[in-house]
Parts: structure tokens; C-alpha cells; sequence
């Protein structure tokens, strides 16, 4: 499928706000996301059930899917960013108006969560979106300079992306050398695995495929990488890249277990792609932006993605 790029940002333009996934644990942060943006020069609309609850999740089903659906069909809105994820994506990915978003394509923004929703958006209708920072999670409060650069350049310059680079003092691990070519797919660990086998899940045939998680234990990632190395997924990939993987350690030390690092290296030694682990990319302050969809080449001997086309038009 062709890919489908949305128009680039321009300041004036209107951003609408949406809570796919959970509810912002206070409003406080979509009052001050909105005022960063606003800052920027940029207009903002929000959500009608934004700060709904409906235990974890931002409100029913229906009420998320249709906050999503109305930022689609308004015609003012040139991007719809995420306020945060959590949990529930999953559950709205059939009742998005995919083909209207097709006929008017806008910048899609978000990570964790929203992992399902872009995805989806890319095995539908071949949408490139933006795997970066959150409104009630990194815009509302002091974002990170480093985050802030990587995001906006890609979302309001028609310019080839080019590298993605770790920082300085933040090294990459070669856990397989070598030189990838491919379609940049993936997000979080959790939510790619969760698509497998659903009508939501892009094709990963020669993918660069890009990994992060939080808060999972290393017997849970390899539980993870089991499935995908099962389905086929990690030997038809290109190239495999690992983000950070945050808080994923064993919650009883004293138990017989293995590191992170110990389950992804038993899984290079089952695939024969170039891998790559500890790229600046998750759920940390500190983050590149993920375009997902473009076309990539991943040089494990300069440590970095080398995006090569525009993510913007």
C-alpha cells in the first residue's frame, strides 16, 4: 500500500486533543498542554470526553471512538495529538472513521497506547503518523529540549527526516551488526504484540521493526518476543530496533530470573537481521520521535536510523 504523508504544521493551525486511551491523571496538564501549544502559536480544540472516567479508561468506548471521529471530520483540524496513553486503545480501533481520515489525512501524535491506534492507521490506510511526546505527559510540563527538536522538526518541515541519533553520553548496544532497509514499523512491545492476528496489524515482511516498553518484566518481554519470533514476525524482518525498555526488572531479585539484556540477546541468536538496543526512543523525557511508516536504513555502525524521506509534505 501507498504510503499517505499528511501537510505539515503551520502556526495558526488548529490542533484537536483526544484521550484514545486513558484519562489525564489531572486536568491540570491538559490546561497547560493546551497553553504550550497555544504558546507556539498553534490553536487548540479539545476532546468533548477528554476528562470523561470510565474506571481506567477516558470515558466509553463509543465516547473516545467519537472524539476521534469529530477531529477527522472537522475540516480546521490539521493534527490530532494524543493526551496521554494507558489503556484502552484496542478496544476503539473498529469504530474509527478510517475512510474520511483517508480522504483529508492529519498529523496523528502519541506513543505507548496509541501504538494500536497507529498501527491500525497505517495497515488501513497507509497513514504515516508520529510515534512522539504527549500532550499530559511531556507538553504540559518543562519538555525536554532534545524531545521538543526531534518532534516539531518532523511534523512542521517538509525536509527529509535524516538520522535519528541517540544524544550525546546515551550509546547504542550492536547486538547485531550490520546494514537494514525498510519501512519503520512498531512502538510498544505490548500493543504490537496485542494486534498480532487482527485485521489492525500491518504487514512486518522486511520492517524495521522499532521496540519499547515499561513496567514489564523480563519474563514478559520473552514471553513477548516468543510470540512474535512464533508468528514469523522477527526472522522476516529487515532490521530490529531496541528503545529504551523502562522499570524491567524482576519484581523478587531473589528469584532465579533473566535480565532484560539476557532475553534479548538469547533472541539475537534465533534471527539474523541487524539489531541495534538502546536507541533514545520510549517512555522517558529524553525521546526522538518515531515516524511511523517512512523508509529507513538503520547503520548499526554509526548507532542511529537514517530516515529517508519526509514524514510531512
Amino acid at each position: 500500500m501507498e504510503v499517505l504523508k499528511p501537510k505539515r504544521l503551520r502556526q495558526g493551525d488548529v490542533i484537536g486533543l483526544v484521550a484514545p486511551a486513558s484519562r489525564p491523571s489531572t486536568d491540570e496538564k491538559v490546561e497547560k498542554g493546551v497553553q504550550y501549544l497555544e504558546r507556539l502559536g498553534y490553536r487548540v480544540k479539545v476532546g468533548r470526553h477528554v476528562y470523561d472516567l470510565h474506571g481506567y479508561l477516558a470515558g466509553r468506548d463509543e465516547d473516545r471512538a467519537a472524539d476521534f471521529n469529530e477531529m477527522i471530520h472537522d475540516k480546521n483540524i490539521k493534527a490530532i495529538f494524543t493526551v496521554r496513553g494507558g489503556y484502552g486503545t484496542p478496544r476503539i480501533l473498529g469504530l474509527l472513521d478510517y475512510r474520511a481520515l483517508a480522504r483529508n489525512p492529519k498529523i496523528i501524535v502519541g506513543y505507548s497506547d496509541i501504538t494500536g491506534l497507529q498501527l491500525a492507521l497505517l495497515r488501513k490506510i497507509g497513514l504515516v503518523t508520529f510515534s512522539g511526546p504527549m500532550i499530559g505527559v511531556e507538553m504540559w510540563n518543562e519538555i525536554d529540549s532534545f524531545t521538543e527538536e526531534s518532534f516539531w522538526r518532523q511534523i512542521t518541515s517538509a525536509k527529509k527526516i535524516g538520522r535519528l541519533k541517540n544524544p550525546e553520553h546515551e550509546p547504542v548496544s550492536f547486538l547485531r551488526r550490520g546494514k537494514a532497509h525498510g519501512q519503520l514499523l512498531g512502538g510498544n512491545l505490548s500493543l504490537t504484540v496485542n494486534l498480532m492476528g487482527t485485521p489492525f496489524m500491518p504487514a512486518t515482511l522486511g520492517s524495521i521493526l522499532v521496540l519499547e516498553d515499561v513496567d514489564e518484566e523480563p519474563h514478559r518481554i520473552d514471553r513477548m518476543l516468543a510470540q512474535m519470533l512464533n508468528g514469523g514476525i522477527l526472522r522476516g524482518l529487515s532490521g530490529l530496533v531496541f528503545g529504551k525498555f523502562i522499570e524491567c526488572t524482576a519484581s523478587d531479585p531473589d528469584d532465579p530470573n533473566l535480565t532484560l539484556e539476557q532475553v534479548q540477546h538469547d533472541y539475537m541468536e534465533k534471527i539474523k537481521c541487524p539489531v541495534i538496543a538502546g536507541l533514545q526512543y520510549g517512555h522517558i523525557p529524553k525521546k526522538l520521535t518515531i515516524p511511523i511508516g517512512l523508509q529507513a536504513v538503520l547503520e548499526t555502525g554509526h548507532g542511529v536510523l537514517n530516515v529517508i524521506e519526509n514524514g510531512v509534505i
